[in-house]
């Protein structure tokens, strides 16, 4: 997400700003030319406590000068740059201003920090452009101690201040709205928000943050009261302001490496890699002192799925070492977080209760568990039970069952609930965590998001902003009902023929029983994903022909492998069903006899070992679609037949596998010596290539020059047609 540009920082109080000055302010984005307004309860919290400092130019010039209330008195430091300031205000404060009051020795950039300890320093503000005179300065955090650091003197001399104004509210402020709580005891928690009970009806957020202010009134009135988020950054304000201005709130996720669970990427060693960690950890810091104080922070989230996603990385001991080192780390990041924000509670998500034995080991500082789940989610209470846990949960990703866990149609392909089957999976989670009381506080539900894609149509409430039966499902269950609303089309006994051999470009049938409930009439559109055929997840908007019995003739893709074919029944009302069927498209039929069927095959090379294989070159010719010829991952090769004795032939079909060929001959042989060309390709694109060349020759040859793929060369048949 981009960046946004920072707030104000601070206002100057001199009433002349030199064109130079004030072109150094506008060109940098942490300063501007006002600052906030003051708060009304705020006091000054520095005068006449203890101050040190770096050094002094002499015993006239202590740093207990700049914070004794006396304009005619200041503190000047050695005449080197690195120089500080810094009070002990006695107790922890909320700060909101700071207000400088210059000698001529002024710092041209500096930075604002505060510490709870006196030791470990966080930035609450770096000003650069600065020249002199009064710097008032608008930050917003909370510790004991204040320091100003110089970064860039004005000149040959070092710093002086004639005061050092610290503004705030002593003992912190709580935030807007109250703070957040995990109230109770074993069996009997609840979230408390500003002490009134909280449960959390949400979902996760989905939309551009751009876009929040235009999709919070929804989510709003589908009875939600929080989003969940996967990252936090500067551009999470927009979203706190459109969530706060709808009454909602938002759980503030931090990404740790390797989030998402199984088949995600990034890689940390939480056992070896300090640097890493201590990243992520002033990260972290940084958007909790941001936004601590906003309206909308509800609770922060650390990490999602990583103890299960670990597996990807490491296995065994140094499995089980990762895993535990990764969740100290999240109990370090807890632990810092509550000393920065003690009025909002932090948990950490996985996607698999077996994680939560490292949590109740590793990670006590938690203030309640996390858990993303789907099909299984009623056995979270099982697990919960059983695992004597001390702690309350969330669920913070849940919804119809996903691909991981349906059965496999004829197809391979994991079969897609309906869409009356996805809205009772939404209201069977929601009964599941509303039936442990007590316990489970709630949950965001997966997902509130717009994509029209193949995880989209799988999970989204509302693709391409259309809402489905499953947001209409869980309206009812976040609201109690939804009466008065048009509901979305719903789509029954849909068929695809033939589904496990379309030929490419040939045509297949989809049949489907539409009914609105309404009565509103319909727009029927037929979409195809290439998602299992070549990783492409989007949603082609595909032509059809409807029939006189209202069946659908739609045209098969050029490209082989497995389909998704989805019906979308549109009412003109914001609503949409959507069904889905896969459709296994195979090479066209070659009429005639295939002579190379059953001959003995050899090729230059094949693959012993490797996923499916072995790959020998009779595979190619053997008449299962299935089995394949692969090659070394080398140029050349070649694949040859013997078709026994001199035959007349007139076409051939190559059926490849991805492995394919952009450049290759066809070459013929009386002998199995003597070979000559009679066709030539140099812009192969795999698939289906069917070669109308005839020739009358014993042996055919395939000789391979150029690999379309990093790989080898691969072929499910190699046909030779009579």
């Amino acid at each position: 997400m981009p960046p946004r540009t920072a707030q104000a920082p601070f206002r100057r109080t001199r009433t002349a700003t030199s064109l130079v000055a004030l072109g150094a302010l506008l060109a940098t984005s942490l300063t501007a030319l006002a600052a906030a307004p003051a708060s009304a309860a705020e006091t000054l919290l520095s005068q006449g406590r203890p101050a040190t400092a770096s050094s002094t130019e002499g015993p006239a010039f202590p740093a207990s000068a700049a914070v004794d209330g006396d304009a005619g008195t200041r503190w000047a430091s050695q005449w080197a740059d690195g120089q500080w300031l810094q009070v002990d205000l006695g107790r922890t404060a909320a700060v909101s201003r700071i207000v400088l009051d210059w000698e001529a020795a002024h710092a041209t950039a500096y930075d604002l920090q505060l510490s709870d300890d006196g030791t470990t320093w966080r930035t609450v503000r770096s000003v650069t452009g600065s020249d002199g005179g009064t710097d008032e300065v608008a930050v917003s955090g909370t510790g004991r101690h204040v320091r100003l650091k110089g970064v860039t003197r004005s000149g040959g001399y070092g710093l002086s201040l004639w005061e050092f104004k610290v503004y705030g509210e002593e003992g912190g402020a709580p935030p807007p709205g109250g703070a957040v709580r995990v109230t109770g005891g074993q069996g009997n928690w609840q979230l408390t928000v500003g002490g009134q009970p909280y449960t959390v009806k949400g979902v996760t957020w989905g939309p551009s943050v751009a876009d929040a202010g235009r999709y919070m009134p929804d989510v709003k009135a589908l009875g939600a009261n929080t989003v969940r988020t996967w990252g936090t950054d500067a551009s999470t304000r927009t979203l706190l302001d459109a969530a706060a201005a709808q009454g909602i709130r938002v759980m503030n996720g931090f990404w740790l490496q390797p989030g998402g669970g199984p088949g995600s990427g990034g890689c940390a060693n939480y056992v070896t890699d300090t640097t890493y960690k201590t990243n992520m950890l002033n990260e972290f810091a940084r958007w909790v002192e941001e936004y601590r104080s906003h309206p909308a922070t509800l609770m922060w989230n650390v990490g999602n799925e990583s103890v299960l996603g670990l597996q990807n990385c490491y296995a065994g001991a140094e499995l089980e070492a990762q895993r535990n080192a990764y969740t100290s780390f999240v109990n370090d990041v807890a632990r810092k977080i509550h000393s920065l924000d003690p009025d909002h509670p932090v948990t950490s998500t996985d996607a698999w209760t077996g994680a939560w034995p490292y949590y109740k080991r590793n990670a006590p500082d938690l203030d309640l568990y996390a858990m993303n789940a789907y099909g299984d989610i009623c056995g979270v209470r099982e697990d919960w039970e059983q695992g004597g846990y001390t702690k309350p949960y969330l669920i913070t990703e849940t919804g119809p069952a996903g691909e991981w866990e349906t059965p496999k149609d004829a197809n391979g392909v994991a079969e897609e609930p309906t869409d009356v089957q996805k809205a009772e999976g939404y209201t069977r989670a929601w009964n599941c965590v509303t039936g442990h009381r007590g316990v489970a506080l709630g949950a965001t539900v997966f997902h509130y998001g717009t994509e029209h894609d193949f995880g989209g149509v799988w999970f989204n409430l509302l693709p391409d902003g259309l809402k489905r039966l499953s947001y209409h499902a869980l309206k009812k269950a976040y609201t109690g009902g939804t009466a008065g609303d048009n509901t979305p089309p719903v789509i029954t006994n849909m068929t695809v023929t033939p589904s496990g051999s379309a030929p490419a470009g040939g045509e297949f049938t989809v049949r489907a029983d539409v009914r609105d409930p309404d009565g509103d009439p319909v727009t029927t559109k037929v979409f195809l994903s290439g998602n299992y055929a070549n990783g492409d997840k989007r949603l082609l908007d595909t032509p059809y022909r409807r029939n006189a019995d209202g069946s659908l003739t739609v045209t098969a893709p050029a490209k082989l492998g497995v389909w998704k074919v989805y019906v979308q029944a549109e009412d003109g009302r914001g609503n949409a069903g959507i069904e889905t069927k896969s459709v296994r498209v195979v090479a066209p039929p070659v009429p005639g006899t295939d002579l190379a069927q059953g001959r003995p095959t050899t090729a230059s090379s094949f693959q012993a070992s490797y996923g499916d294989c072995p790959c020998p070159a009779a595979h190619a010719t053997d008449g299962d679609p299935h089995t394949r010829w692969a090659s070394d991952w080398s140029d050349p090769q070649w694949i040859r037949v013997d078709l026994g004795s001199v035959r007349t032939f007139s076409r051939l079909q190559l059926v490849w596998d991805p492995a394919y060929a952009r450049a290759y001959e066809v070459q013929v042989s009386d002998d199995g010596q003597n070979w000559r060309t009679i066709h030539t390709q140099t812009a192969g694109d795999g698939d289906v290539d069917t070669i109308e060349a005839g020739a009358t020759a014993r042996h055919v040859r395939v000789h391979m020059t150029a690999r379309g793929t990093g790989w080898g060369y691969s072929l499910h048949t190699f046909g030779v047609h009579a």
